[in-house]
């Protein structure tokens, strides 16, 4: 995780001096129209490498810091002599204690507070995202600094969607959000006025499901705030490919340099379904991911030996299936199935790559307790916690599971939904989810094509009109498996 010019600090250390990297000046834009990256009218800017502050969207695992750390060397590597005093980098999880930092709003105080005062803007970006710091400072000069600017490569939806509760139904594309992982960036005018919005005003929403279009709701605010205005060079075309050459942002090249892909025999998959849809999701299952499966059980309210089926004595419930999925985690730690390194449990209907998942999970350390998915949060800003929404695949390693039930954790009641029993759970005791977004609580059609464009997916959710078969063959099947060649594990290494 180099950065693409690796020798940068030493041959721009003299250069810099004379072309003032560090303090540049450039024409900028006026105009807060969505569209006004194209005007520019003359106006002094300068804007000093000191005044950008990074922040690096982190997690606690292990893995996660690794990544995050490296990130942050390349960022200092590429300032190391352009200046005396590098510009802040900051890891999001070393931040504070509180498990909200991760929504990015809760830690909008902190941030106004810390750097209101010396800094001009705040620049956002995942552990993945490659920065080249001379041309992003170039990008930035080119807005006024005193302005409110809400800065980022938008993603729009082409249909109302359920993961952004039906937002602007008749015209869907109209609004914009940003792609984390281009990066984004907010001025520093509009990070206090925020931060002090959310000290006085209780956030609307209890529920954190996508988080970048809820950014981008709060900070539009109804019309009454910015916009998400575009901006080119903000992208996610690969390092060192020709489209990048006026990048500031890319995406990383190479993947993480992880272990081998994990063997079929180390993962144990539960499969939650009931009576009713025995002979409709059932059947797509196995026209698709069973095979991938070595162990894999169908937990249900009948037992059925055709499937089979298996009846773990817990009733089925309409909604929540907290008892249910409590049943498997005991029944994970017994004699009764194959001890395995890791536990996936997924819904009836949900789609999953596990040839991609081990290699996924190849990156994790399965005797700590990881618990990773899709992360969504509930009362993020008012000492919530944060969970694995079910229905794109939880993943556990089995310290994890051990964890949890030693623990004396359990639902209040059958119906509970069994995701957020468990993220309480997992919050108490201090253990993180670590988020993904390779897996998917909903369909294809309900994320951004732009999003799913640079993604190789792990899981999507629901069969709500669409054809599953032909939604997993167009998404998740791959025409290799990871236990034929060295040559087909290093293909999918690279894809993810």
């Amino acid at each position: 995780m180099l950065s693409s010019s690796p020798h940068i600090g030493h041959k721009v250390a003299v250069c810099g001096i004379f072309l003032s990297f560090l303090s540049i000046s450039v024409v900028p834009a006026e105009s807060a129209e969505q569209n006004h990256s194209d005007m520019h009218v003359p106006h002094n800017n300068k804007l000093d490498l000191r005044e950008i502050v990074f922040v690096v969207q982190s997690q606690r695992n292990s893995f996660h810091v690794r990544q995050a750390e490296e990130r942050r060397a390349d960022l200092l590597k590429q300032v190391h002599g352009l200046t005396e005093r590098p510009p802040a980098v900051l890891l999001l999880h070393t931040l504070s204690d509180n498990e909200g930092d991760w929504s990015i709003l809760p830690l909008l105080p902190y941030l106004s507070r810390s750097f209101g005062k010396n800094s001009s803007w705040i620049v956002f970006l995942e552990e993945e995202t490659n920065v080249k710091i001379i041309t992003l400072l170039q990008v930035l000069a080119k807005f006024p600094k005193n302005k409110e600017w809400f800065l980022g490569k938008p993603l729009h939806d082409e249909e109302s969607t359920i993961i952004h509760h039906y937002a602007f139904a008749e015209n869907p594309s109209i609004f914009k959000y940003p792609d984390f992982a281009a990066a984004w960036a907010l001025s520093m005018p509009l990070v206090v006025r925020l931060a002090n919005k959310v000290r006085d005003e209780p956030l609307k929403s209890d529920f954190t499901i996508d988080l970048k279009h809820e950014i981008a709701l709060y900070i539009w605010d109804g019309g009454n705030g910015p916009h998400l205005t575009a901006v080119p060079e903000l992208c996610m075309d690969p390092e060192g490919s020709l489209n990048a050459q006026h990048c500031a942002t890319t995406l990383r090249k190479d993947p993480p340099l992880c272990e081998e892909p994990v063997k079929k025999e180390d993962i144990f998959v539960a499969v939650k379904t009931c009576r009713k849809f025995h002979s409709e999701r059932v059947p797509v299952i196995k026209k698709t991911w069973e095979k991938d499966a070595l162990f894999l059980e169908y937990y249900s309210d009948h037992a059925e030996p055709s499937i089979p089926t298996i009846n773990l004595g817990v009733p089925n419930t309409e909604r929540g299936h907290c008892g249910k999925t409590f049943a498997i985690l005991q029944r994970f730690l017994s004699s009764a199935v194959p001890d395995t390194k890791w536990l996936v449990i997924v819904d009836d209907d949900t789609l999953i790559s596990l040839p991609r998942l081990r290699i996924l999970l190849s990156c994790y350390d399965p005797s700590a307790p990881v618990c990773l998915g899709e992360r969504y949060g509930y009362g993020l800003s008012q000492g919530g916690y944060s969970y694995i929404t079910g229905g794109g695949g939880m993943v556990f390693s089995r310290e994890a599971v051990v964890r949890l039930l030693n623990s004396g954790c359990k639902c209040y009641s059958n119906d509970a939904p069994d995701d957020m029993v468990l993220g309480m759970c997992l919050n108490a005791l201090g253990l993180p989810i670590t988020h993904s977004p390779l897996f998917h609580q909903a369909r294809p059609e309900d994320y951004s094509k732009d999003l799913l464009a640079h993604q190789v997916p792990i899981s999507f959710h629901k069969h709500w009109n669409i054809d599953p078969v032909a939604v997993f063959n167009k998404w998740l099947r791959d025409d290799w498996r990871t236990n034929t060649s060295d040559e087909h594990n290093e293909k999918s290494k690279t894809e993810l």
